[in-house]
């Protein structure tokens, strides 16, 4: 354990060093989550408009993916383990370049990188194959607001690692959820 720690601590170290003024404006632009609510809504509204009852139904199951993430990120994981933040550490949080603030005082598991990969796996796994593109634009995406919350120094490499992992699991139960009931009510897919 303490090996991964230290492996932890050593990485992140490297990652949260590369900074410039440009960089600094452009992490905190993609960490802020107001930032994307219109995204969001583009969303709901394209799932609908393109898959009807079926495109309500996903929303319904992608806001439950997210909603799930979000619960063991911020609900179980961050009480339970009181993993401190790097900027919150004794005296690595002297040596951490924080950008924009400190945020809560616990960081393990990071919930932008559970919410932005429950988002971006759902919709990788319910999109047609056709959309490749738009496939590795999301996984990009939820990888850049993951990478974001270390190069502005409030989580370490392995708080994002668990937390996309959450995201992955609960967008698999999100799709799995949502074709059980496609499936078994009709009403979905008239």
């Amino acid at each position: 354990m303490d090996k991964l720690k230290s492996l932890d601590h050593s990485l992140f170290f490297e990652l949260n060093s590369w900074h410039s003024p440009f960089w600094d404006t452009v992490m905190t632009f993609i960490s802020n989550k107001y930032v994307w609510f219109p995204f969001y809504a583009l969303l709901i509204l394209l799932l609908i408009y393109f898959y009807k009852k079926r495109g309500a139904l996903m929303v319904l199951a992608l806001a439950a993916s997210v909603g799930l993430a979000d619960f063991v990120s911020s609900g179980i994981f961050k009480p339970f383990f009181e993993r401190l933040r790097p900027c919150h550490e004794g005296v690595i949080g002297m040596t951490v370049r924080v950008v924009d603030g400190c945020g809560g005082r616990y960081g393990f598991v990071s919930s932008h990188a559970a919410n932005s990969f429950a988002i971006a796996v759902f919709l990788c796994m319910i999109l047609p194959a056709r959309q490749r593109w738009l496939k590795v634009l999301l996984l990009v995406w939820a990888f850049m607001i993951s990478y974001s919350r270390i190069y502005l120094g409030v989580h370490y490499p392995g708080d994002i690692t668990v937390g996309a992992a959450i995201g992955c699991l609960t967008a698999w139960l999100g799709i799995y959820i949502y074709r059980t009931i496609e499936k078994r009510y009709s009403f979905w897919t008239t």
